[in-house]
């Protein structure tokens, strides 16, 4: 194979300079494609489109565990629609209004909520946003921080459950990249041993309940809070005003969650369970296991809306195909990072890439340096998910050449991808956080940033102290000094809302 030196650095380096530029991540992996095969081809337009369609994406999507993906992330959109169609995810988070008597308890349920609702990013926004937002307004709670509670809970709740999409499109790229460079790991325990280091899911979450335990707050949230308090002060007649829903589902409508869940969750209990008792889980095992379980979550569903709305079959069935159609977006993306990941094998960028670091940098600084461009890039592209297609083909083989902590340089990227998408102003989860909470996009983006801040900067600490001192259990000790992190600055710029008594 030929040496195409710093050559080879070119379709990466396209990549993410055209998703910073452009934050069109369909056209920044076209392209660095499209220039990785006119190196290979010695820069023949012609040859270069047929080794990009012939040799790269024909070759991706009829690739066994890929063409598996597919059909996987095709049955997670149908169900997802089949779930916010049938109202049970809706029912779900509306029954949680019953224990809610005072703003704190208001706003810890809508975080409740955002955990609970974990199978869909977007779904979060939509769902828990309209159902709270009149709880938030009889309440007195401004806007800004629903939209920023239910932001918060999206992405780095979904993040972090396996089996959904996110869980899925991540230990794909892995599978991908581990077989370019040729580790041998089985994804789906990659992840798992990923997970304790996604250090910004963590920390972001828990910063919600932290943060409200104070009874305060600070900056430019602090500012929304107080000109909603004097826009309620000058107009006593929008205190009375609510809209709370009285319609709280009955049971049969919270079935339309609870049993789908129910038989998602005990399916791949079932399905896992027996490959672990014998031969053991592969990411085959765990493919079909999946697909299996939303299969059947899905019939649940159509059942249900036959049931309780006399929904027909046929009907039901055009609703799921209408959900598949929402991931195809997501399905091209894979494709081309399939395409762009074996484009840099063959150019031997990782390889490149690593030699030219060689001992300039210490290993144990790859990881922060990952959590920070992912950051960037993604802060500028909107996209977690284009993130982590282009980084990870390049971060692996260049953290496994050097010899620097494998899991922790994967979930640095998983964090820095999180934390730059979850502050993005053109960030989807962020526009429809703005929309579910009913606020103006601006003022979400400026309020959530200051307190976003705040796990952001403890997660670029954490990846400072875990490249020198690998370990799990650090989490732990980052999320005491959040607490007194935020205790802190609440107590010296922090101004009371007094939402915490009724």
């Amino acid at each position: 194979m030929s040496d195409y030196g710093i050559l080879s650095i070119i379709p990466p380096s396209l990549s993410i300079l055209l998703a910073v530029t452009t934050r069109n991540i369909m056209l920044s992996l076209t392209a660095g494609a499209f220039s990785g095969c006119l190196i290979l081809t010695g820069f023949n337009p012609f040859f270069a489109i047929a080794e990009l369609v012939e040799d790269h994406i024909f070759i991706q999507i009829t690739s066994g565990s890929n063409a598996q993906i597919i059909i996987i992330m095709f049955a997670i959109g149908g169900f997802i629609h089949l779930l916010d169609k049938s109202g049970g995810a809706k029912a779900f988070s509306t029954v949680m209004t019953r224990f809610i008597s005072n703003a704190k308890r208001a706003q810890l349920a809508a975080w409740t909520a955002g955990i609970c609702v974990f199978f869909t990013d977007s779904g979060n926004a939509l769902i828990v946003g309209p159902l709270f937002k009149p709880v938030f307004k009889q309440l007195k709670v401004c806007r800004e921080k629903l939209a920023y509670i239910i932001d918060t809970t999206a992405s780095p709740v979904s993040i972090l459950v396996p089996f959904i999409s996110w869980g899925i499109y991540i230990m794909n790229l892995i599978e991908n990249t581990y077989g370019d460079v040729g580790i041998e790991g089985e994804p789906f325990q990659v992840l798992l041993s990923v997970w304790p280091y996604q250090f910004y899911a963590f920390l972001a979450l828990l910063s919600i309940p932290m943060i409200l335990s104070t009874g305060k707050d600070y900056g430019p949230m602090a500012r929304a809070q107080a000109n909603y308090n004097k826009e309620l002060h000058n107009d006593p007649d929008e205190q009375l005003k609510t809209d709370i829903p009285s319609d709280i589902p009955e049971k049969e409508n919270l079935s339309a969650v609870l049993l789908p869940l129910g038989i998602l969750l005990a399916t791949m209990a079932i399905y896992m369970g027996y490959f672990v008792m014998t031969e053991g889980v592969k990411s085959i095992h765990m493919r079909g296991g999946i697909l299996t379980a939303y299969i059947f979550a899905a019939v649940a569903c159509a059942y249900l809306m036959k049931k309780q709305k006399n929904q027909p079959y046929n009907e039901t069935f055009n609703e799921y195909v209408k959900g598949m159609q929402n991931l195809v977006f997501i399905c091209l993306l894979l494709v081309l990072a399939w395409s762009l990941s074996s484009i840099c094998k063959e150019l031997k960028t990782g390889y490149y890439i690593a030699a030219i670091i060689g001992d300039s940098i210490s290993p144990s600084f790859i990881p922060l340096i990952v959590f920070s461009i992912g950051a960037v890039m993604s802060f500028a592209t909107g996209s977690s998910y284009g993130t982590f297609a282009i980084l990870l083909i390049i971060v692996i083989p260049v953290a496994y050449t050097l010899n620097a902590p494998l899991e922790l340089t994967i979930a640095a990227v998983l964090s820095g991808g999180l934390f730059g998408d979850h502050t993005s102003p053109i960030s989807d989860t962020t526009v429809l956080a703005s929309m579910g909470a009913d606020c103006p996009h601006i003022d979400h983006v400026t309020t959530q940033f200051s307190y976003a801040l705040i796990p952001g900067t403890m997660t670029f600490m954490t990846f400072l102290v875990s490249g020198f001192y690998q370990s799990p259990y650090i989490i732990f000790a980052m999320i005491i000094c959040q607490f007194i992190v935020i205790k802190t600055i609440m107590r010296v710029f922090g101004t009371t809302n007094g939402l915490l008594i009724k």
